[in-house]
C-alpha cells in the first residue's frame, strides 16, 4: 500500500533526519525508531517514532476485532503468535530501513544534561537509515566496529543522555533490576542443544530509557486533558510484604543469588496492569505512565494511539466501540496468559535440554524451600527442579521453617522428636534458600515440564 503525497503533507517530515532502529537479531517487526539532530543552540532534537498501526487498522474492522481478542503477541521459544497479520506487522507497519513509513511520534528538545525543554506528540513520516541489532549498536558504542561518523556520534550522545535519565529514575525511587535474556541454540529438528543467557547492555538501556520517556510524556500530556485514558499502572506493595522482604534479604546477605533476589522482589510486588484509573506506576516511580511504543504487538498501545489522535491531535476519529476499563481488564488478563505461555515454553525447552543429561551432576543453588522439598536452580542453564523431602536425609526428621526459608534435618529420639545439641543448635544439616548444592538429575518429564533432582552427598 503506497503512501500518498496527500498523507505525507499531513505529517511532519523526518525523512532527512538521521534515523535508526535497534532490535534483537531475530526480530522481523520494527515498531520503534529513534531520530537524532543537533539544534543550532547545542541542544538535541530527538524523535521517538512509533509505527502508526491505527492508520491502517480501523476500530471495529475484522483485523481490529481479532487483534483485540488476542490483545498481545506471544513470543514462544521457537515461534511467534503475532497479534496482527504478517502483512501489517512485518511489512506495512514495520519500520524497515530505506522505506518511507508512517509514524506516531514524540519529538523532544533535550539539553546535553538530559533536561526536556519541549515535547510534541505528532504524526510523522520517516525513512530509517540503519537497521541495527543490539549487538551491532553495542559494538559501535564500544568502538569495536566503525561506521558512519554521524551514527556513532548520535549513539554516544543518546547513550550519555540515557545514563542520566536512568540515574534520575533511580533517584526518584524506581526499581532497577537487571534481567538476563535466555536463549536456546536449536538443532535442525528444533531440539535445544545449548542454553545461554545475555545480560542487558548499554544499547538495551539506551532504547529502554527513550521508550520510557515517550510513554511517560504521552501519559502526562493526556492526564492534563482530563479525558479518559488507558494507563499502565503498578500499585504499591503492602508495607508488610516489603518489610518481610527486606528482613529476609538482610538476614541472607551475600548467600542470596542476584537472580533469586530479583524473583523474590518481583513476587512481593503487585502486577502491573492496564486501567483508566491512574494510580501511578510504583516500580518506575512515575506518576503518569502508559504504553504507547509497541502497537504492533500490544493492543493497549493501539487504544492509546486512538485516544491521543482524538484528544491531543484534535482528530475526529473513533476511539473504539468498547468500554475502555473493560478493555483494560481484558488486555491485562490476556497479557498475563501470554506471559505464562512464554514461561511454559521456556520451561519446556529447558526440560527438553536436560533430558539429554539425565544421570549427570550439576552445581546449583536452593531457589525455593517448601515442606515437601527443595527447589534447585542450576548454574548456567537455570533449569529448575525439585529434590523431594523424603530423599534429602533418610532416617532424619526434617522441620520446615517458613519464616527463615529453611529445612532443618536432625535425628529422631525415641519419642520421634527432634534432637538438638546442648547449645540449642540443630545436630543435622540445615538447607537454606540460596545455599549452593550439587545435584544429580534423575528424571525429566517434558509433558509435565518437571525435573527431579537428588542431592549429591558430602556437599556441605
Amino acid at each position: 500500500m503506497a503512501i500518498t503525497e496527500q498523507e505525507i503533507l499531513r505529517r511532519r517530515d523526518f525523512r532527512e533526519a538521521l534515523t535508526f532502529t535497534i532490535d534483537p537479531t531475530e526480530a522481523k517487526d520494527f515498531d520503534d525508531a529513534l531520530s537524532f539532530e543537533t539544534e543550532d543552540n547545542g541542544n538535541f532534537r530527538i524523535g521517538v517514532h512509533i509505527a502508526d498501526v491505527t492508520h491502517y487498522v480501523q476500530p471495529g474492522d475484522d483485523i481490529d476485532n481479532q487483534a483485540y481478542e488476542k490483545a498481545t503477541s506471544v513470543y514462544l521459544v521457537d515461534s511467534v503468535i503475532p497479534m496482527l497479520p504478517e502483512e501489517l506487522c512485518n511489512d506495512l507497519c514495520s519500520l524497515r530501513p530505506h522505506e518511507d513509513k508512517l509514524c506516531m511520534s514524540v519529538i523532544f528538545s533535550i539539553t546535553p544534561q538530559a533536561e526536556v525543554l519541549r515535547a510534541k506528540v505528532c504524526r510523522t513520516v520517516i525513512r530509517s537509515d540503519y537497521r541495527l541489532t543490539y549487538e551491532q549498536a553495542q559494538d559501535l558504542l564500544d568502538g569495536k566496529t566503525s561506521s558512519d561518523k554521524p551514527l556513532q556520534e548520535a549513539l554516544h550522545t543518546l547513550n550519555d543522555l540515557a545514563i542520566i535519565l536512568r540515574h534520575e529514575r533511580e533517584k526518584q525511587g524506581a526499581l532497577v533490576m537487571e534481567q538476563d535474556e535466555i536463549h536456546f541454540r536449536l538443532d535442525e529438528q528444533g531440539n535445544p542443544i545449548e542454553v545461554f543467557f545475555s545480560p542487558p547492555q548499554a544499547s538495551n538501556h539506551l532504547i529502554e530509557e527513550f521508550m520510557l520517556l515517550a510513554n511517560r510524556t504521552v501519559a502526562e500530556q493526556m492526564a492534563k486533558t482530563g479525558k479518559t485514558m488507558v494507563y499502565r499502572v503498578h500499585d504499591k506493595p503492602s508495607e508488610e510484604k516489603l518489610e518481610t522482604l527486606e528482613r529476609f534479604k538482610k538476614r541472607m546477605g551475600d548467600r542470596l543469588p542476584a537472580y533469586t533476589e530479583q524473583l523474590l522482589t518481583v513476587r512481593a510486588m503487585a502486577k502491573a496492569v492496564y486501567s483508566t484509573h491512574n494510580i501511578g506506576h510504583y516500580g518506575l516511580a512515575f506518576r503518569d505512565y502508559t504504553h504507547f511504543t509497541s502497537p504492533i504487538r500490544r493492543y493497549p498501545d493501539m487504544m492509546v494511539h486512538r485516544i491521543v489522535s482524538r484528544y491531543l491531535l484534535g482528530e475526529r476519529k473513533k476511539v473504539g466501540n468498547y468500554d475502555l476499563e473493560e478493555a483494560c481488564m481484558h488486555c491485562s488478563e490476556q497479557e498475563q496468559a501470554a506471559a505464562q505461555a512464554e514461561r511454559d515454553s521456556i520451561k519446556e525447552m529447558q526440560t527438553r535440554w536436560i533430558t539429554q543429561h539425565v544421570g549427570e551432576e550439576f552445581d546449583g543453588y536452593i531457589s525455593g524451600v517448601t515442606d515437601f522439598g527443595l527447589f534447585v536452580t542450576l548454574n548456567g542453564s537455570r533449569c529448575d527442579g525439585l529434590i523431594p523431602v523424603q530423599t534429602l536425609c533418610p532416617g532424619m526428621f526434617l522441620r520446615y521453617d517458613e519464616k527463615n526459608c529453611c529445612l532443618e534435618a536432625m535425628p529422631y529420639n525415641r519419642r520421634r522428636k527432634k534432637t538438638t545439641a546442648p547449645d540449642g543448635k540443630p545436630t543435622g544439616r540445615v538447607f537454606t534458600l540460596g545455599d549452593p548444592v550439587r545435584v544429580r538429575c534423575v528424571r525429566a518429564d517434558i509433558q509435565l515440564r518437571q525435573i527431579d533432582f537428588r542431592l549429591v552427598e558430602n556437599q556441605e
